[in-house]
């Protein structure tokens, strides 16, 4: 796939277009800038971008701000974005642009060669990936104002594998249940979350994102 990289730790950005490169992928550019990002996006769109959320000059959102302009102006162009630490508000302004070719990873899993790669796979493919140490945070955020205390422990375990951008198919084999058992559960976790019935293929995520938004 063509990519395109936006991070201004240097090491970590030649570590990324070398690792990309070995894979096969190619690298359209790797800038150290959100201002930088947007006008290489606009020179060739990628088929995925990867961007670090805090970036100069103020080193907050410039990123997570590029991210959503790309994801407007380039609605084709998958976006993948990085953060050293979990910021649930960041991932929900994200994902509220939309539920596919979108992505949320902690800094750490690049590391994790195999799941990065992968998580860029399913972004480039349609599809939308959380970091799953975000997902654990938000199940374990639990009190009895909050919809998540009314899932069942299998409810949980769906909504986490569902958070984490998997299919179906791939959720029972995860869990080693059946695939109706999948959505039985799925469809018990919208009606708790109050989520309407409707064939709208956002509703995935929309459970996700009440989570998210708090």
């Amino acid at each position: 796939m063509r990519v395109t990289l936006a991070e201004d730790s240097t090491l970590l950005r030649e570590g990324l277009v070398r690792l990309l490169a070995e894979e096969g992928h190619q690298v359209l550019a790797a800038v150290g800038d959100a201002t930088a990002l947007l006008a290489a996006v606009a020179r060739q769109p990628p088929d995925v971008v990867v961007v670090d959320i805090r970036m100069p000059p103020s080193h907050t959102d410039e990123g997570l701000r590029a991210a959503v302009e790309i994801r407007g102006r380039w609605p084709d162009t998958g976006v993948l974005v990085l953060s050293q630490h979990v910021e649930r508000g960041y991932a929900a302004r994200l994902l509220d642009t939309g539920a596919e070719r979108v992505g949320y990873l902690l800094k750490d899993r690049v590391a994790e060669v195999e799941e990065f790669l992968d998580a860029l796979t399913r972004v480039a493919a349609g599809g939308a990936v959380i970091d799953p140490e975000v997902v654990r945070q938000l199940v374990v955020r639990t009190t009895r104002a909050d919809p998540l205390a009314r899932l069942t422990p299998r409810e949980r375990s769906v909504l986490e594998a569902l958070a984490e951008g998997w299919t179906n198919t791939a959720v029972a084999q995860r869990l080693h249940i059946s695939l109706s058992a999948v959505e039985k559960n799925l469809n018990a976790v919208f009606d708790k979350l109050e989520l309407p019935r409707t064939t709208d293929h956002n509703r995935r995520v929309l459970a996700v994102l009440r989570y998210l938004g708090g």
